[in-house]
């Protein structure tokens, strides 16, 4: 089958043709239709799972996809042949991984149907970084009334973020260039500001002089961090996907610092189903590429600067 892998930590990720997986119980193998391209697939890549992971090469990369179910082993009961799902696919301990013509995935595991009505390139951009701002959202107890600075707003965690944030009924302050800002706000954003166009703080502070009650970051560096957490009222929140955040710094300031590890599940997926088929959630897929050119997306990427979610059509 076809696949895009690294043949060591380090490597270039390239084309390989590899043998097809073969479920055992519990697992599903599924027919990949379309993969979602995250910031995690490059890292993995680059080895950032090899003090933790006793990981197989050639290693197929990515996350997160979506395609049907083509065979189950013994005891799956959950999930059914020829149902359309989408989810998180890695099994780096087996070389497995979403960026390849099939996969494999626990039947107990973070895998779900997909929602009613949705396309697979759209599924393949919802599970890691939807389930990160759903989750996030969550962990800085984000509520009606409050007001919610998201760094990295442009991203394709960022916009999962607004749109929660303002459903929850929070007043959602967005990081965006001009050409964004528009999308900001259809997605919920009250205001954007423009990191570009000078002091981020500053633009914040002109509009919301007496401070602000949580920061989402999923960009910032822990100077930015520093600088950036300048803004919260006492009693505020800072959550960081990039673990940026110094805990004890935070809590001496007066504030809750919060490093956030995405740990997706079939259960976080149905709820995001549930608010996808209400129709208060939107998934944009702003880039499709053929699996050839995963390659070359993984290195933009790598680049920083994303807007949305790159989606690979397998």
């Amino acid at each position: 089958m076809r696949a895009i892998a690294v043949s060591e930590y380090g490597a270039t990720p390239a084309p390989m043709n590899l043998p097809r997986p073969e479920p055992g119980p519990g697992e599903i193998l599924v027919k990949m239709i379309a993969a979602g391209l995250n910031p995690l697939d490059w890292k993995v890549a680059d080895g950032m799972l090899k003090d933790s992971v006793d990981a197989s090469f050639p290693l197929i990369l990515g996350q997160d996809g979506a395609g049907v179910v083509d065979a189950v082993g013994e005891d799956v009961t959950r999930l059914r042949h020829g149902e359309q799902v989408y989810g998180t696919f890695a099994m780096p301990e087996r070389g497995l991984g979403a960026f390849a013509e099939y996969a494999l995935a626990r039947d107990d595991g973070p895998v779900a149907r997909m929602p009613e009505g949705m396309i697979y390139t759209q599924a393949a951009a919802v599970p890691t970084a939807s389930v990160a701002a759903l989750a996030m959202v969550e962990e800085a107890r984000v509520d009606a009334g409050q007001t919610v600075l998201v760094v990295g707003a442009t991203g394709g965690v960022g916009q999962g973020v607004v749109q929660l944030a303002a459903r929850e009924g929070a007043k959602v302050i967005a990081t965006a260039r001009d050409d964004m800002a528009g999308t900001m706000r259809r997605l919920g954003a009250d205001e954007t500001v423009d990191h570009s166009e000078g002091d981020l703080n500053a633009q914040v502070l002109a509009v919301h002089n007496d401070g602000i009650d949580a920061v989402i970051d999923t960009v910032g560096d822990t100077p930015e961090t520093e600088v950036i957490a300048q803004l919260l009222r006492p009693g505020g929140t800072y959550v960081s996907s990039v673990w940026s955040v110094n805990p004890d710094a935070m809590e001496a300031m007066g504030l809750r610092g919060i490093n956030f590890d995405t740990d997706p599940s079939a259960e976080l997926l149905d709820r995001l189903s549930d608010l996808i088929d209400a129709g208060d959630f939107q998934v944009r897929a702003e880039r499709e590429i053929p699996l050839e050119d995963a390659p070359g997306a993984l290195a933009d990427n790598r680049a920083g600067g994303a807007r949305g979610k790159t989606v690979i059509r397998i």
